[in-house]
């Protein structure tokens, strides 16, 4: 009786590779993430300022608040990949796309002259407007599957800096603390901030539903070469 062949399976270094990469992401967050607020909180008790208004600060930039949700996709990819999780969600992987294209597109046109870092804080800034902006979206695009991104979903996307635009009032209103300069109604008055934030917020969008096409784009060039896809899936 001949002997069929056997199976053989795929090599684990290419089922993990997308694991690896994760992983390495995911390092590169959580490192910078953790320097910047070692220098927050030795700033504060090195001048004697309260440690609450200092860590208050530190989560009130848009940059921190999309890289510790990005830090948590890309650690949930890593450590968990098949699990039923909220940061696996196609809406919530893709969501981290936009926020953090933005947050880099923002930093190199309008803040990279304002600050001038060295040491451990020029590296951690680097990673985070600069590292992490390129590197997530390359993952995304070789990772991620494609074809689950409804085009409502650019509209849910604009939900957090919607959110985080009436925070940023409210503190200023009460603090007279601004975290980036075109936002800072003490300066500017609310007039201009709200067209600013009005301004970013359409880029955002547009963004947004530059992303959902390339998804769709991606998505049929694989059905159309006979690739298994899923269907949308909820947010």
């Amino acid at each position: 009786m001949a002997r069929e062949p056997e199976t053989v399976p795929p090599p684990a270094q290419a089922a993990d590779f997308p694991r690896v990469c994760a992983g390495a992401l995911a390092g590169l967050g959580w490192t910078a993430l953790g320097i910047e607020l070692t220098f927050t909180i030795s700033g504060a008790l090195g001048t004697g300022d309260p440690l609450a208004p200092a860590l208050v600060r530190y989560f009130s930039f848009f940059t921190i608040e999309t890289n510790l949700l990005l830090a948590l996709v890309i650690t949930t990819s890593c450590l968990r990949p098949g699990a039923d999780s909220f940061f696996l969600r196609p809406g919530v992987r893709t969501a981290a796309v936009v926020y953090i294209i933005m947050v880099g597109a923002v930093y190199a046109l309008l803040l990279s002259n304002l600050y001038h870092w060295t040491g451990l804080m020029l590296v951690a800034d680097h990673i985070l407007h600069v590292a992490l902006p390129i590197l997530y979206p390359l993952y995304w695009l070789a990772f991620v599957e494609k074809g689950q991104i409804r085009w409502t979903y650019p509209l849910i996307w604009m939900f957090f800096p919607i959110i985080y635009f009436i925070y940023i009032l409210l503190r200023g209103a009460v603090s007279n603390a601004y975290p980036y300069p075109f936002l800072d109604v003490g300066k500017l008055g609310y007039n201009q901030v709200i067209l600013n934030a009005l301004g970013l917020m359409a880029a955002l969008l547009a963004l947004g539903l530059v992303v959902a096409a390339i998804d769709h784009a991606l998505a049929a060039q694989k059905r159309r070469s006979g690739g298994a896809l899923g269907s949308a899936a909820d947010f």
